[in-house]
């Protein structure tokens, strides 16, 4: 549309940033200032060390385990099978792979809404490898003021022997985890052979290398960007939680003006707070933010800073909890433990806890009740019914067995649904231990029999049964038997 003299305009200036209360623009692209984090030690700190020898326990130590002569877990894409343990799935109980991650989701909203990110401090991989290799960089390369100092300092023969020895760990950290994960779709025993003598198949090869530097780069140079840009659980959890979930927060009204101070300062004539202003919260953390701030999507949960913070409480002879685990709600109104647990039964906690139970209870039932082999029964597609030389009426299927047990079954078959039908082939079937079997099954139907159905289908049930006592109950499919005109 042309301007014209009556036209308004609003103009539009860019403000400085003093008169935007200090705020300034960041751009998303300039390469991110490098974070140190500082060691530190303590309660939640011995927690997430637990976690990580659990974890990584479970996830090198589980490919080896054996269960009745073969490997205890072990996804078959070749064989189309996943062992575990004494379960055996086959492609059609990819049913169960999705109420997996339904309640994984489900547990990971209802853990949320209580206590905000705990999975990401405590159990992540990308949290629990970054601590493994900050162990390291730390063990090679020394604390905070020494890594930044070696950094700085010229390239030199010490500098790089450190520098040297570090990426060589990594590597080797790096490696055998991808080593194992390939051990899970792949014998991990046939694996380790094939890694002496380098003999890996292209995609053995392939996946080895992907995950090994995968985990080197995610742990050893993305650390917090994959926590702040990549991952999107930062992004979402705010609308899991509310002010009554508990998350990791700083008291301003006990902290604040903050101030340092000697710690033989009179307390009761200074006007400052409890926060010496020593920065240590912001050394310690992974992402770089500081929680004085208030809460902050970065944040992962972890609980460095209230382990250094109550550090620092106890030398200048204050009470812990200046940082802690709380709600937004108890910070600001002074609430007690007992008053915070109080509304933790609130609508959204109890929605997400009653759809996890009841998907967990689902999945464990279903479970129980999945038969130790399944039968699949499919119609001869070739021909739908034909006359025999007898007058007889004849209906061929094939009926596919998959034995889902690590021994073998011997299975007999008997059909019912029609008065005078039989079973023209034979009745029995041995179908190895994890294995699946094809039995092609002819059905006769009498002439006199057959006189009043012309031209119709009728139901008819198979029943397949195992010959052992000690095997589980029959299986009873349903099909048609069709009678041409």
């Amino acid at each position: 549309m042309p301007r014209t003299s009556s036209t308004k305009i609003i103009p539009i200036f860019p403000q400085p940033a003093e008169a935007r209360g200090g705020e300034t623009t960041v751009d998303l692209y300039e390469k991110q200032p490098k974070i140190y984090p500082r060691a530190v030690h303590g309660w939640f700190a011995g927690w997430r060390w637990t976690m990580v020898w659990l974890t990584q326990a479970l996830f090198y130590g589980l490919p080896w385990l054996q269960w009745n002569g073969r490997q205890a877990v072990l996804f078959d894409p070749s064989q189309r099978r996943f062992s575990v343990f004494g379960l055996l799935l086959q492609p059609q109980d990819f049913i169960y792979l999705a109420a997996l991650l339904v309640i994984s989701a489900l547990a990971l909203f209802f853990f949320t809404a209580m206590a905000g990110r705990l999975w990401c401090g405590y159990a992540c991989p990308q949290t629990v490898y970054t601590e493994i290799f900050l162990w390291v960089e730390r063990h090679i390369e020394g604390d905070r003021l020494a890594r930044m100092r070696l950094d700085e300092a010229p390239w030199n023969a010490q500098k790089l022997l450190r520098k040297g020895a570090k990426q060589t760990v990594w590597l080797s950290i790096g490696l055998i985890t991808g080593f194992t994960f390939v051990g899970y779709f792949t014998p991990i025993r046939t694996l380790a052979t094939e890694a002496v003598t380098l003999n890996f198949s292209p995609w053995e090869w392939f996946w080895v290398l992907f995950y090994g530097f995968a985990t080197y780069g995610n742990a050893g140079y993305l650390r917090e960007q994959v926590c702040k840009f990549m991952c999107p659980y930062a992004r979402f959890q705010g609308a899991l939680i509310d002010r009554d979930s508990m998350v990791i927060a700083y008291d301003a009204g006990r902290g604040d003006p903050r101030g340092s101070r000697s710690r033989k300062a009179d307390r009761t004539t200074s006007s400052l707070g409890d926060c010496v202003d020593c920065t240590l919260c912001v050394q310690v953390c992974p992402t770089g933010i500081d929680i004085r701030n208030g809460l902050q999507n970065e944040c992962i949960g972890c609980a460095a800073c209230i382990d250094v913070c109550d550090d620092v409480m106890g030398k200048m002879g204050y009470a812990p909890g200046l940082i802690r685990y709380s709600t937004e709600n108890g910070v600001a109104n002074g609430w007690t433990r007992t008053q915070m647990l109080r509304r933790v039964l609130r609508p959204r906690v109890v929605i997400y806890g009653a759809l996890l139970l009841a998907a967990a209870l689902a999945f464990m039932i279903s479970l129980a009740y999945r038969a130790d082999f399944r039968v699949d029964v499919f119609r001869d597609r070739s021909m739908l019914a034909r006359v025999t030389n007898d007058g007889d009426i004849e209906n061929v299927y094939q009926l596919h067995i998959s034995n889902a047990t690590e021994s073998p079954l011997r299975l007999r078959v008997a059909v019912s649904g029609l008065a005078g039908l039989r079973i023209a082939t034979s009745t029995q079937m041995d179908v190895d231990a994890e294995r699946s079997g094809t039995l092609p099954i002819r059905l006769i139907l009498p002439t006199d029999a057959a006189a009043n159905m012309r031209g119709r289908s009728s139901p008819i049930v198979f029943e397949v049964m195992s010959t052992d006592s000690q095997a589980a109950a029959g299986v009873r499919e349903k099909s048609t038997f069709f009678v041409p005109r």
